[in-house]
């Protein structure tokens, strides 16, 4: 590994105030994603701020429907609490189905969005639930807030402090994993709300996190399993690698579509 300053946060102000002028200075909470891409020398930053220990970035909060995530929260906290299942158990199943229990414990949400792995998994939650990411400096839709593989609308030193969203009546979630890393060669979160339906596609796309709207429509008139038969999911715009083709992730993307739907009821 490269030589790096780390520091150790006990606040957002302080964090933000340590990153500040460090042109290649990153945050890290869990360090699943950075840590191994420093080991790899992908990435070499000048200074680690540690923001695990903030306590305001920690904590799940429920009030009525509306959800409130704090960023270093960690994936199995996600999958354990009580609060979030009884409103939107979908997401709590997203964040069980995550590596392994080592990953789980030490991996946060906020460095998972953050990141936008294109296979990651809380993307294609946040687009679906039309999540807001709230930063130290604004709040972000997710519509706005992922932009392409590993690109986000975060600005230099911007920091995710919390997400937010309001859950739907259903949700579900559903993904077809790599055998060795876990991560989603194919996954799919469908949410129907008052306002429609959204599904949202993780590991497959070749730009990333994308809405699936055939399927969407589909959903939009008749929530079921079999509404999903006779939609044409474009392969054009999807990934092909040694572990799948473009053809064979659009057909898993009905397929993991179907599976969420019949998860969420």
């Amino acid at each position: 590994m490269y030589q790096t300053n780390y520091h150790r946060a006990s606040s957002v102000d302080e964090a933000v105030k340590m990153i500040s002028g460090k042109s290649e200075g990153k945050y890290v909470s869990g360090g699943m994603t950075l840590i191994a891409t420093m080991k790899q020398r992908l990435t070499a930053p000048s200074d680690l701020v540690d923001v695990r220990r903030v306590t305001a970035m920690t904590g799940i909060k429920v009030d009525g429907r509306k959800v409130t995530i704090g960023a270093a929260t960690p994936h199995a906290d996600v999958a354990a609490s009580s609060s979030l299942r009884a409103v939107c158990p979908a997401i709590c199943n997203l964040a069980g189905m995550i590596g392994d229990p080592h990953v789980r414990h030490m991996g946060t949400i906020g460095g998972s969005v953050a990141n936008n792995d294109p296979a990651a998994d809380y993307p294609s939650a946040m687009l679906a639930l039309n999540a807001r990411i709230i930063t130290n400096k604004r709040e972000i839709g997710a519509e706005d807030f992922f932009t392409g593989l590993f690109e986000t609308a975060l600005e230099e030193g911007e920091l995710i402090t919390a997400i937010g969203f309001d859950a739907p009546e259903k949700a579900g979630y559903a993904k077809f994993p790599n055998p060795a890393s876990r991560y989603a060669m194919t996954g799919v979160f469908v949410a129907k709300a008052g306002s429609g339906v959204r599904v949202a596609v993780t590991g497959a796309g070749s730009n990333g996190v994308f809405r699936e709207r055939g399927i969407e429509a589909a959903l939009g008139g008749n929530w079921a399993p079999s509404a999903i038969a006779a939609v044409n999911v474009d392969a054009s715009g999807l990934m092909s690698d040694l572990h799948a083709s473009a053809e064979y992730r659009a057909n898993l993307v009905k397929v993991m579509a179907k599976r969420a739907v019949a998860d969420a009821g």
